[in-house]
């Protein structure tokens, strides 16, 4: 297990000395303890990454994608052992780390083939003075910032498209889960990346590290996932040197059940888009509007399915909800329900936290939520799945639209032109129609509104990190 910084393709403590714990948040007790990176230390690493930037940038793009293939191949030989960290630091089920590792490898693999697809386009100038050549050129040194939620899938959906289009990066990952990130630099050194591209640099001390780091004019690119408070303060920084950001934002997905859907295909999609890292994700659906019709059978089999879900920790056979991250994400969750309570809401099932020790909160379904209730304006980022009734499409497309965020939306329907015509109508980057998992290498992820700038996957994703550049030639 790594425990320390990775720069310049060596681990190093850090500069001053500063060690954090990492906690397994389904025992509360220390896993391990890791150097606390400095912004000494992220200007090493953008140092390092400023000297490899030339050379790797120069490597063929077949080359590049060749390495990112052996990365891919190496994620799935150590698939087991990256998943157990997973759990160990994160909570999530071992069901669910391997279903990430899956994912989070295929990012690799995906960019191994987009490598060599990074082409530009020459054409004459309607004048006829000259012709339009295009370029496409890597970025640079890029910052990476990423969420503790998914260490293994939002730190290969950055670096994979990064290295494909030439740049070098510096990853800050989450202090919660640095253990993932440091394996997954383990994993491209011994797949052939050199010294310098990649740098991982875990801190508790992230807003004056990354500050430091959008200051440094070596720095051409951030890109972020987390919280849309966190990136309105990343982009107020970055516009200081005016440098590129990407930013995957938060989100407040509604689940849209119309009353001609498959009520049980629902339900099952339901648990996906719910349920998936106990609720813990920016996709999570976090509203669901169900039409008067068929409310009543959708409610009840959403409580059978979510009260067989099988609480413990990840690791023990069986178990479908591991703990939430820490404590202080379990007092909201808990707040967010109360307050839905108090307001009038009523609770079906759960509501409250598990005993004993770990981060446990029990399943929870709420009814007759008011639409005042912080719990459907707020992302839950728990196994909290709050009911509101409809009774028309103009209705729900409101409610669904009624938020600052717009970054996913799931759809139910058994009428396909219904269901493409309502997708047409939602503010919202991706939508799922009869779909409860939306994600996938192959397509441009993210948001519209305040949930993000930019996409990640697909070939958006590496388009992110690279420039045009238009020569004006005559020949």
């Amino acid at each position: 297990m790594k425990t320390d910084l990775f720069i310049d393709g060596e681990w190093r403590p850090a500069a001053d000395g500063r060690k954090f714990t990492v906690y397994d948040p389904a025992s509360e007790q220390a896993l391990t303890n890791v150097a606390d990176g400095s912004p000494d230390d992220a200007l090493a690493a953008v140092a390092a990454a400023d000297g490899a930037q030339k050379a790797w940038a120069a490597r063929s793009p077949r080359e590049r994608g060749e390495i990112l293939r052996r990365a891919y191949e190496l994620m799935i030989e150590r698939r087991d052992e990256l998943a157990r960290l997973i759990v160990l630091e994160n909570g999530k089920s071992l069901r669910d780390a391997v279903a990430e590792v899956n994912y989070a490898s295929e990012f690799f693999r995906w960019y191994a083939e987009e490598a060599v697809r990074a082409l530009g386009e020459v054409c004459r100038a309607p004048g006829g003075s000259n012709h339009i050549l295009v370029q496409l050129q890597p970025i640079g040194v890029s910052v990476l910032v990423t969420p503790w939620n998914f260490p293994a899938a939002m730190a290969t959906r950055k670096i994979g498209p990064a290295l494909a289009a030439g740049c070098s990066v510096v990853l800050k990952p989450a202090s919660e889960t640095p253990l993932t990130a440091l394996a997954i630099a383990d994993v491209l050194t011994r797949a052939g990346v050199p010294a310098g591209v990649v740098n991982v640099v875990p801190s508790t001390r992230s807003s004056v590290m990354v500050r430091a780091m959008l200051r440094d004019q070596r720095v051409r690119k951030l890109s972020f996932t987390g919280s849309t408070e966190v990136g309105r303060l990343l982009l107020a920084q970055a516009a200081e040197r005016v440098i590129s950001c990407s930013m995957e934002l938060g989100g407040n997905a509604p689940f849209i059940v119309l009353n001609d859907a498959d009520v049980d295909a629902a339900v099952q999609g339901a648990i996906v888009a719910k349920m998936r890292n106990g609720g813990q994700a920016c996709t999570a659906a976090n509203r669901f509007y169900v039409q008067r019709d068929i409310v009543s059978a959708f409610v009840a089999r959403l409580v059978d399915a979510m009260g067989a879900l099988k609480v413990g920790n990840g690791l023990d056979a069986g178990v479908d909800l591991g703990p939430l991250v820490n404590a202080g994400a379990r007092e909201k969750v808990h707040e967010l329900v109360q307050d839905a309570v108090a307001r009038g809401g009523r609770v079906l099932l759960g509501g409250a936290a598990a005993a004993g020790e770990g981060y446990f909160y029990q399943p929870t379904v709420l009814d007759r939520v008011p639409h005042d209730a912080r719990v459907l304006k707020e992302e839950i980022f728990g196994p909290v799945a709050p009911i509101v009734e409809f009774d028309d499409d103009e209705e729900v497309v409101r409610l669904a639209n009624d938020t600052e965020y717009g970054l996913v939306s799931y759809l139910y329907t058994r009428d396909l032109r219904r269901g493409l015509r309502m997708a047409d109508r939602l503010d919202a980057g991706m939508v799922g129609l009869n779909r409860g998992l939306v994600s996938d290498p192959a397509a441009p992820f993210g948001g519209m509104k305040q949930s993000g700038i930019g996409r990640e996957g697909g070939h958006d994703g590496l388009l992110e990190f690279l420039e045009k550049k238009y020569v004006a030639v005559e020949w």
